[in-house]
């Protein structure tokens, strides 16, 4: 055969299995594809197509596995009986680490800092401690910085937060921030401060910078991941749900049941590939619970 017609054949072949796709019921073989393939559609399919026509074949299974997976997705999050929000550009708007060093004059070191903790290029113990060893707060700058630069609510997480609580669905803020700040965020919000999970500052008695707890599941590498161990195993959850923007959030799936990456406020590119749904806005799952 030409390698044109070759080519035409190919289109053929996966235009048919578009459409299979689209209408699994009336899946028919014709009685002309060979036995080889009959007996492996997508080995011999993989073998026989042009290049061009296994590039198609290989977006649409993409597309229909995506489609499938962001599905189940949804139904775990519809179904959930906890949901673990992080806070920092999730639940806010802002970087709290951000907003303390700019607070604190040295907001240009540290944002860049943030940025490879949040795309995961550095480890986030590692990238806490630098980032403190530079702002070294003290007691007063941290009040002052929540008096005077509340942290703002990122648009509809007020009222997903209400929806979850009217179905009884207990809500978590599990967080590489400062609780300090994360527990005014939770008040907001009326979540039970013994809900947020979120690391602690430490001053001398003068007030003045002296590290933070380091024994804090948040304050390490994977430690998102080990509060929702610790929450299955103390609740009893089987279907818990993590949502956030970062890499930190995105790797406590597993053990969290399902992950839904949200860029409301800035989009990670990384997450964004990796999430099986991703949303960029919380009037999105709004309305996913709209459908129960």
């Amino acid at each position: 055969m030409h390698q044109s017609e070759q080519c035409v054949s190919d289109r053929a072949w996966c235009d048919w299995l578009a459409l299979s796709f689209q209408r699994p019921t009336e899946w028919q073989i014709p009685a002309s594809v060979p036995a080889v393939i009959k007996a492996g559609l997508f080995a011999g399919l993989k073998r026989a197509l042009c290049v061009s026509v296994r590039k198609r074949l290989s977006l649409l299974l993409h597309s229909v596995l995506t489609m499938t997976t962001a599905a189940q997705t949804q139904e775990l999050f519809r179904c959930a009986e906890a949901v673990c929000f992080d806070v920092d550009s999730t639940v806010i708007r802002e970087e709290g680490i951000d907003e303390l060093a700019k607070f604190c004059g040295v907001g240009d070191a540290v944002t860049e800092m943030t940025r490879k903790a949040m795309g995961g290029s550095v480890s986030f113990q590692t990238a806490l401690s630098e980032r403190l060893s530079i702002i070294k707060c003290s007691r007063e700058q941290v009040n002052k910085l929540i008096t005077d630069h509340p942290p703002q609510l990122t648009p509809g997480i007020r009222e997903l937060v209400e929806k979850l609580h009217q179905r009884n669905v207990k809500v978590f803020l599990i967080s590489g921030g400062f609780r300090c700040i994360v527990e005014h965020v939770a008040s907001q919000l009326n979540i039970p401060l013994h809900h947020v999970y979120a690391n602690r500052l430490k001053f001398y008695f003068n007030g003045e910078y002296a590290g933070f707890d380091e024994s804090q599941p948040t304050a390490q590498s994977g430690g998102k991941g080990r509060v929702i161990s610790m929450l299955k195993e103390q609740y009893g959850f089987k279907n818990i749900v993590m949502i956030g923007d970062g890499a930190t959030d995105l790797e406590a799936c597993p053990p969290a049941s399902a992950f839904i990456g949200f860029g409301g406020n800035v989009v990670r590119q990384q997450v964004k590939e990796k999430s099986l749904w991703y949303v960029t806005s919380f009037g999105e799952l709004l309305k996913e619970l709209e459908k129960i």
